[in-house]
C-alpha cells in the first residue's frame, strides 16, 4: 500500500468511526418513556430534556394488558421507562421484561416515605419506584343519593341503587375487588372461591336494566356530569383534577371510599429489561423524585405523592381528602393482589365469562 492509498484508507477509517459515534451519540440523546395518558407535566419533560441535553419521546399506553403486550412484542429494546401499577410488578419481573435497579444512580431515592421504599409487590424495591399513588372509590351525585350509605351498596344492592343507572369500572381486578369487599372477602381477596362468588354478584348487577356497562375512571367522571349516570367507579385522583376544572358540574358530585375497603394503588417507574438507555432511565428516574419536580408532578396530575420531600411544596389540596384520604379510610385500604400461575388463569376465566354473558 503506497503512502497516498495508506493516507486515504486511514482517513475513511477515521471518517468511519467519527461517523458511528456521531450515530451513537444521536442515539444517546432520546429517552423512550411509555406511560399512562395524561400524566405527565410537559414542563417537566422539557426541564430534563434542558437539563440533560436529550429529547424525551412518550409512547402512552390505556391498560396494563396493551402495555405488556406491546413489551413482549418488542418493546422490551425499544422503551427506556415503563410506568405499570403495583399488581403487574410482579409479572414483569417473572417474566424478566425488567431489569434490576442500580440504587447507587438513584441517590433521591431517600425522599421516598417509608411505607413506599419497600413494597409488597416488590421486596426492597429491587426493581420499581413510586411515581404516583391512589385509590379507587365510589364517585355519586349527592341529590339523586342524598343518603347515601358510605358502602359498595349503592352499586350492588338494587335495594339501594333503586332505578338510577351506575356503571362498574372496565379493570377487571378492581370490579372483582369491589365485588368480593361487599361479600365480605376484603378487597384484596385472591382464593378462586371468593372470585366466583363476586363473578355470580357482577353479573346479576350487569343483568339489572339500570347497569350501563364497565368504564374506565375519566369516562365515568364525564357520563355523571351529563347524567348518563348517578354513580360508578373511578379514581381519586381523576375526581378532584375534573372538580377543579370543572367546579359548578361538580358542586353535587361527591368522592366516597367505601367502608368495607377498596383498593390503594401505586404506579411506579421501571426499566425494561434490554433499555436502550439505562444510564438516561436512571437519570430520569432520580429527577422525578427530585422535591420539587416531585411536587410539580402530583400538583399537575392530582395524585398523591409518595415522595416526603416533596411535601412541603404540595398544593393544599393534595394534602386533605380525596387525595389524601383519612386515617379511618386508609385502614381499609388494601393492594390489588398480583396472581400467576393457575390463579391467573382462573381469574381471567372468570372475568371472560362476566364480561360476555
Amino acid at each position: 500500500m503506497t503512502p497516498t492509498t495508506m493516507t486515504v484508507a486511514v482517513a475513511l477509517a477515521i471518517g468511519a468511526i467519527a461517523c458511528a459515534g456521531s450515530a451513537q451519540a444521536q442515539q444517546a440523546e432520546k429517552l423512550y418513556l411509555f406511560n399512562w395518558t395524561e400524566y405527565m407535566d410537559p414542563e417537566i419533560i422539557e426541564a430534563f430534556e434542558a437539563e440533560y441535553d436529550v429529547e424525551v419521546v412518550q409512547s402512552y399506553f390505556n391498560s396494563l394488558p396493551e402495555m405488556t403486550a406491546k413489551l413482549n412484542a418488542g418493546g422490551v429494546s425499544q422503551y427506556d421507562i415503563i410506568v405499570p401499577s403495583g399488581y403487574y410488578v410482579p409479572r414483569l419481573i417473572q417474566s424478566g421484561l425488567v431489569q434490576k435497579l442500580d440504587k447507587s444512580k438513584i441517590p433521591n431515592l431517600d425522599n421516598l416515605m417509608p411505607e413506599f421504599a419497600d413494597p409488597a409487590f416488590d421486596p426492597g424495591a429491587e426493581y420499581s419506584v413510586a411515581y404516583q399513588w391512589g385509590i379507587s372509590g365510589i364517585v355519586y351525585d349527592t341529590e339523586t343519593f342524598p343518603d347515601a350509605p358510605k358502602s359498595w351498596s349503592l352499586l350492588f344492592d338494587p335495594e339501594v341503587t333503586g332505578n338510577q343507572p351506575f356503571s362498574l369500572m372496565g379493570d377487571g381486578q378492581v370490579s372483582m375487588g369491589a365485588a368480593c369487599a361487599y361479600l365480605g372477602a376484603g378487597y384484596d381477596c385472591n382464593d378462586p372461591e371468593s372470585w366466583k362468588a363476586a363473578a355470580r354478584l357482577l353479573l346479576a348487577t350487569k343483568h339489572r336494566n339500570t347497569f350501563s356497562g364497565f368504564t374506565d375512571g375519566t369516562p365515568t367522571l364525564q357520563q355523571i356530569q351529563r347524567g348518563v349516570i348517578r354513580a360508578g367507579l373511578t379514581y381519586n385522583g381523576d375526581y378532584l383534577q375534573q372538580k377543579e376544572e370543572n367546579p359548578e358540574a361538580f358542586e353535587t358530585i361527591d368522592f366516597m371510599v367505601p367502608e368495607e375497603g377498596t383498593e390503594m394503588w401505586v404506579d411506579s417507574m421501571m426499566i425494561p429489561a434490554q433499555a436502550p438507555h439505562p444510564e438516561l432511565a436512571h437519570e430520569f428516574i432520580n429527577f422525578i423524585l427530585d422535591a420539587k419536580i416531585g411536587a410539580q408532578l402530583s400538583n399537575y396530575i392530582y395524585y398523591a405523592s409518595p415522595n416526603q420531600a416533596a411535601v412541603p411544596e404540595l398544593d393544599p389540596v393534595l394534602t386533605q381528602p380525596p387525595v389524601l384520604p383519612t386515617d379511618e379510610d386508609r385502614a381499609n385500604l388494601a393492594f390489588t393482589p398480583s396472581l400467576d400461575g393457575q390463579n391467573l388463569q382462573i381469574f381471567q376465566q372468570l372475568w371472560t365469562e362476566v364480561q360476555s354473558r
